[in-house]
């Protein structure tokens, strides 16, 4: 059975966590065509060997059968610490669906996927996780553990959070940052989900926020989460339109053809100075296209993860 067979037979997201498991089956299945090759479903258990490391741990059965060098990992040099932060204000549910669906996700959907595909191999790496959510409020947060019981609690939380429909919510996603940032002490690899719309001055607390989550040498990944076909190709047909401002109810009738070119323009900037900030703050920054797989996703954990380590 295929994700979509089993989104239709579970009724949307009520079964996140066995999307969340055949997302991570079908990525490691690929690992094998990749730099990931010899991982497999062990991954947890190794890391690659460096010359002049003692030999010592090396795993020579791993060896016959990848002719590549992985050393073995034990529990308490595999265990970190991860914290998800997602974006829950008002644009992060575009596009509207009518139901959530695998071939049909809008942001916040994919944000959840993501993330609880993300959770699936953390518990793979016993690693323990915790989860903050915002909108014009601190929705939610949990602590990084690592039990079974936290897990799901965790996956029910992102399950309800995927298929509500806040209305008219804004955020100051900044604000929410730096609270975030004073609850993790100790060092963590901290994964953001936020479609970054804040302009002007908010844009500049938002990176000093990015860079507070930094403090403690905390490693962050930032996911740009977008609908790259309609909010950066902004690819509609040329019939007269109602734009409206989901976080804000404001609108303006147009045609798409007569803005097009001005506001790819815009927004390419937009982006492009997003990248730079990240690269200048040492933030590393993931483009997630929602109508794109997740192994982009779950790639970038596992080469930060090796850097972290």
């Amino acid at each position: 059975m295929n994700l979509q067979q089993e989104l239709n037979k579970t009724g949307g997201f009520k079964n996140l966590d066995l999307l969340a498991k055949q997302v991570v089956e079908g990525f490691i299945t690929g690992m094998h065509k990749s730099p990931f090759h010899g991982f497999s479903a062990e991954f947890a258990e190794h890391k690659i060997y460096n010359q002049g490391e003692s030999t010592r741990h090396i795993d020579w059965k791993l060896f016959a059968k990848t002719d590549k060098l992985f050393t073995k990992r034990y529990d308490e040099e595999t265990n970190l610490r991860c914290h998800l932060i997602i974006d829950n204000s008002s644009s992060m549910h575009y596009p509207q669906v009518n139901k959530l669906a695998f071939n049909s996700l809008n942001k916040i959907g994919f944000s959840a996927l993501a993330a609880a595909s993300l959770m699936h191999i953390f518990k793979k790496q016993r690693d323990a996780v915790g989860l903050s959510i915002y909108s014009n409020k601190y929705d939610y947060y949990a602590p990084e553990k690592g039990s079974e019981r936290h897990h799901r609690m965790l996956i029910a939380q992102l399950s309800e959070t995927a298929v509500s429909t806040p209305k008219n919510t804004t955020t100051n996603t900044y604000e929410y940052l730096h609270q975030i940032a004073e609850k993790i002490h100790r060092r963590s690899m901290i994964f953001v989900f936020t479609d970054m719309f804040q302009t002007g001055i908010e844009s500049i607390k938002l990176f000093d926020a990015l860079r507070h989550l930094k403090y403690n040498k905390h490693d962050v990944i930032l996911f740009h989460v977008f609908d790259k076909e309609k909010e950066l190709d902004f690819n509609f047909d040329n019939k007269p339109k109602r734009f409206v401002d989901v976080e804000t109810g404001a609108f303006i009738n147009l045609y798409a053809d007569n803005i097009k070119e001005n506001y790819e323009k815009a927004v390419n900037t937009y982006f492009n100075d997003i990248k730079l900030k990240c690269g200048q703050y040492k933030i590393k920054y993931v483009e997630a296209n929602i109508n794109e797989s997740f192994d982009k996703i779950l790639t970038t954990y596992m080469l930060e993860r090796q850097k972290f380590v």
